[in-house]
Parts: C-alpha cells; structure tokens; sequence
C-alpha cells in the first residue's frame, strides 16, 4: 500500500538521472571536440566560431545539468515527506483500531 504512492515520484527520479547522465555525456563529447579543435587549429582558423559555440553549449549544459540536479534533490526531499506522512497516516490508522 505505502509502495504506490512512491512510483511517479520515483520514476520522476529516475528520468531526471538518465536526463543528467545523458547531459553529463553530452558535456564530456563537447570538451572533447573542443579540445581536438584548439589543437588541431590553435583558434586562430575559421573554426575558432565553431570552437566558441561549443563553449558556449558547453556552459548551457552545465547549467541545465545544475538545475536537474536540483529538481532531482528537490523531488527527492519531497518524496521523503511524502512518504513521512503516509507514514505517520498509517500509524494512526494502526493506533485507532
């Protein structure tokens, strides 16, 4: 019964996780290719545009991977008190009978 209440939140949870592992990827392919073109170019080609507009998607995605970390505490602390009153909901329900 205490189960139920805890699966959207939990699987909320484990969306955000897959979203902030696939961001954390992303991020880590970007630094790669950033770095390949800084050495393969020095920045001073036609590609150093394209070099900066991975540094500028690279900050995106930090920021974007900052904000579902926090929904993901935010969630969690709410399926925490969630299951805190079910908790205390079934206790008294124990105690009445």
């Amino acid at each position: 019964m205490s189960k139920e209440p805890t699966k959207p939140s939990d699987s909320l949870v484990q969306q955000l996780l897959n979203e902030r592992r696939e961001l954390k990827i992303m991020v880590e392919r970007l630094k790669l290719d950033l770095a390949d073109a800084q050495v393969s170019g020095g920045g001073s080609n036609p590609q150093s545009k394209e070099v900066e507009e991975l540094r500028v998607e690279v900050e995106r995605l930090r920021y974007q991977l900052a904000s579902v970390r926090a929904e993901v505490t935010q969630l969690r602390e709410e399926r925490d008190h969630l299951r805190d009153g079910i908790g205390k909901a079934l206790a008294q329900l124990d105690a009445e009978e």
